[in-house]
Formats: C-alpha cells, sequence, structure tokens
C-alpha cells in the first residue's frame, strides 16, 4: 500500500510503475513496433529511410508532448513508446540492410549506442533509474535511451531469427527464457534493480520482433501469415484492450 510520500511522489512521475502489467504491455507494443514498421517500409515499399523520417517525426511531437505534460498520461506515454518501437525497427532495418554492415555489425553499434546513452545519463544525473525520470533532462536520457534500445532489440531479433537455426518460434523462445532468468535474478538475487530493468527491457524488444516476423510471415517461412497489416490490426486491437482492463498508475519518482 502506497503512503502519503509515494502517493507525492508518483504525482511527480511522468512513467508508468513497473508491474506485470506493464511487461505485457511492453511485449505487445514492441510486437506492433515490428509489424506496424514493416507494414510501411516493406509492404508499402517507402524504404527504410523514408520509414525513418515518418516515424521519428511521430516521435519527437509524442516525446516533447511527454515532456510538456504535467503528470503521467497512459495513452501519451504508451503512444510514445509505440512510435519509439516503430521507428527503432526502422533504423535497426537501415543499419542492417542499407548501410550493408550486417546484423552482426548493426547490434554492435547499436549495443555502443545504448551503452553511451546510459552513461551519458550516469555522468550527467546520477542515476539511470527510471524511477528518477521526473523532471526534462532525466526524460531526454530516457527516451533517447530508450529508442536506442529498442533499435538494439530489432536487430538482435532479426540476427537470431534469421541467421541462426533458431528460426522466429526459437527465438522467440530462446529471449523468454533470458527474461524468465532476468525475473528469477530479480526475486532471488540482490543484483541491482536498474540494471535488471534495462536488460529486461531491451530483451523484450528482439522477443516482440521475433513474434511479429511468426505472426506475418508466409507459412513457407516458418509464419502464421497473417499478413503484417492483419497483424498490425490485431495488436493494437490487443493493446487497447490492456490498456482498458490493465490498472495504469505512475511509478514513484525518487
Amino acid at each position: 500500500m502506497m503512503t502519503r510520500e509515494d502517493r507525492i511522489q508518483a504525482a511527480l512521475s511522468k512513467v508508468p510503475a513497473v508491474t506485470l502489467g506493464f511487461w505485457v504491455i511492453k511485449v505487445l507494443a514492441t510486437t506492433l513496433g515490428e509489424t506496424g514498421a514493416d507494414l510501411f517500409t516493406q509492404q508499402y515499399k517507402m524504404g527504410y529511410l523514408a520509414g525513418i523520417g515518418l516515424f521519428l517525426t511521430p516521435l519527437a511531437v509524442l516525446v516533447a508532448a511527454q515532456i510538456r505534460a504535467r503528470r503521467f498520461h497512459p495513452l501519451l506515454y504508451w503512444g510514445t513508446i509505440i512510435a519509439s518501437t516503430t521507428a527503432g525497427t526502422a533504423l535497426a532495418d537501415f543499419f542492417d540492410r542499407d548501410l550493408g554492415i550486417g546484423y552482426t555489425g548493426g547490434s554492435a553499434i547499436l549495443l555502443a549506442c545504448v551503452v553511451a546513452s546510459l552513461a551519458a545519463w550516469r555522468l550527467t544525473l546520477g542515476t539511470v533509474s527510471v524511477a528518477s525520470v521526473s523532471e526534462p533532462k532525466a526524460e531526454i536520457f530516457y527516451w533517447v535511451t530508450i529508442t536506442f534500445s529498442q533499435t538494439l532489440g530489432t536487430a538482435l531479433g532479426d540476427w537470431t531469427a534469421d541467421e541462426t537455426p533458431l528460426g522466429y518460434l526459437g527465438s522467440a523462445a530462446l529471449f523468454g527464457a533470458l527474461l524468465a532468468v532476468i525475473a528469477l535474478l530479480y526475486w532471488k538475487t540482490a543484483i541491482s534493480r536498474v540494471a535488471l530493468f534495462w536488460a529486461a527491457f531491451i530483451l523484450t524488444r528482439p522477443l516482440g520482433a521475433t513474434v511479429g516476423d511468426f505472426l506475418d510471415k508466409p507459412l513457407a517461412q516458418g509464419g502464421l501469415d497473417l499478413g503484417r497489416d492483419m497483424a498490425t490490426l490485431v495488436l493494437v486491437i490487443a493493446i487497447a484492450l490492456c490498456l482498458w482492463r490493465i490498472p495504469q498508475r505512475a511509478g514513484v519518482a525518487h
């Protein structure tokens, strides 16, 4: 039960409490990011560079709105997450394919970007805990780090699904198992909760990427052949239902 001080601090937070519901919606949102981005860049043949421009624009607008907001708004927050994961998908595909550096090179560059963003955040504000995201400077670091992590996760998911024998289901099982290990470490050890959060946040993205590809890829390629448009619609409905049924509250800011 929240104390009076916790309720006051929660009113300052701009991000949701990290609960099981948070992770459910996060996985659905990252899966939507994969199918939604591919719908425009591949099915509608926009190309990755044009797709980056298309998705970065609403991301910038939503991040600005999130920073200007005076309290936590579930629809605004999750809309920004979806914008970051669609932009991240297009960015990862551009790095991996259009630049010709492959999944390994793209993943290495993007991992460096995530580490650099977290390091700059820590050096500037003294912490990278999401519980500290209650003022503009922390929010900027938060959304930059999230977008890099979404991009990295896409590259990792594509690498395991396309360049290893695991395929889509095997890759989804791998990342699901790694998330289970992180959950176990959370409950059974004293490992930094901040480190475990960011590890889990990054790993939900390749899980979403592989599940998204499984939903829309043809049967001959190991998918369900729902098509990107139908898979995207199903995921939008699923997220809407979760936001309606799963209680949303702000985290506690420190």
